[in-house]
């Protein structure tokens, strides 16, 4: 579901971008003031969960793959505001150091992933689950949220997709970024959805909410004793299963390079050719001179220290914020 560069026009990505700066603000805001001090360093833990589990592709009907994100669970645990800023940190770390997703596409990605699936995620599984204090019952209302949230951020990237060539073409006619129209962008995108990918969100929302239940209840129930080492421990096991994501053949529809646009499409559209080109340092997880697996897990180690590390800077600025209103 990352919309890589050039495969929508720049005003397209302006618009979305523009749209994310008060959500942006508004996020800042409500997690300075409403999360609290003992609770800020899950902020970098979801971030990073996120991160990972978009890194564990599976098959998808059509010869493609795809992936979880991770937004239901981060918005039932922290709050939807709080799932904006830590799926936008995961997103910015993917799109700067390795090639997944687009700079200028980041409004895009971020609109689908850190907005849309967060908000309809909480919300669903407040509505499902209600005031009932049965595990059974949040489970399933995780679960649901989670499948929901994902289809209808894929939806959200399909009509994306999907105007280009009805609003953006050449001399000739033919489409300057993404060629396929509505009518094929969005089963494209929601069929795989639907039949899978949503059930794996669907699966990792309920079955880590069930497992910090477990060993860090206080995450979710919000006592005033945090421990975090149980997520911790989540993290690493994550890293070091991340090689499994290399199983899933074929590319992510709508994520194709320009070789593989050619040679599906006939042709590559004037703007994605003459397009923004950025070069991520580990692009497409990979590290120059070791294997797929080894690259893999260099990547999500990397990745993962990254957003730790700008989460604790994070983390003392807001702290330091508090302290100084509280005085």
């Amino acid at each position: 579901m990352h919309i890589p560069d050039n495969y929508l026009s720049p005003s397209t990505c302006v618009v979305l971008g523009a749209a994310m700066i008060p959500v942006w603000k508004r996020a800042a805001v409500k997690v300075k003031n409403e999360i609290s001090r003992k609770k800020l360093p899950m902020l970098g833990v979801c971030a990073a969960f996120s991160f990972l589990t978009m890194m564990f592709n599976v098959p998808v009907p059509g010869g493609t793959s795809a992936h979880a994100v991770g937004s239901a669970l981060i918005a039932i645990l922290l709050g939807p505001w709080a799932a904006v800023i830590s799926i936008t940190i995961a997103l910015v770390i993917q799109a700067l150091f390795f090639g997944d997703g687009g700079i200028l596409a980041l409004g895009a990605n971020t609109f689908n992933m850190a907005f849309i699936m967060p908000f309809t995620a909480y919300y669903t599984y407040k509505l499902i689950k209600g005031n009932s204090q049965s595990d059974k019952r949040s489970y399933a209302a995780a679960f649901i949220a989670g499948y929901l949230s994902i289809n209808l951020a894929a939806l959200c990237a399909a009509v994306q997709f999907g105007i280009q060539p009805l609003l953006f073409k050449d001399n000739s006619g033919l489409p300057l970024y993404c060629p396929y129209s509505l009518k094929f962008s969005i089963p494209a995108m929601l069929i795989p959805h639907l039949l899978v990918a949503g059930f794996v969100e669907g699966i990792v929302s309920a079955g880590v909410l069930a497992y910090i239940k477990r060993v860090s209840p206080e995450s979710v129930y919000g006592d005033d004793k945090l421990s975090i080492k149980p997520l911790y421990v989540l993290i690493f096991s994550m890293i070091l299963l991340t090689p499994i994501g290399l199983f899933a053949a074929g590319t992510a529809w709508g994520e194709w390079n320009l070789t593989e646009m050619k040679k599906l499409n006939g042709f590559i559209p004037q703007g994605m050719k003459n397009g923004v080109s950025f070069n991520a340092i580990m692009k497409d997880y990979l590290l120059a001179g070791h294997s797929e697996k080894i690259g893999y897990i260099a990547s999500a180690v990397v990745g993962v220290i990254l957003i730790l590390v700008i989460f604790k800077i994070i983390n003392r600025l807001i702290s330091k914020k508090q302290n100084t209103a509280e005085d």
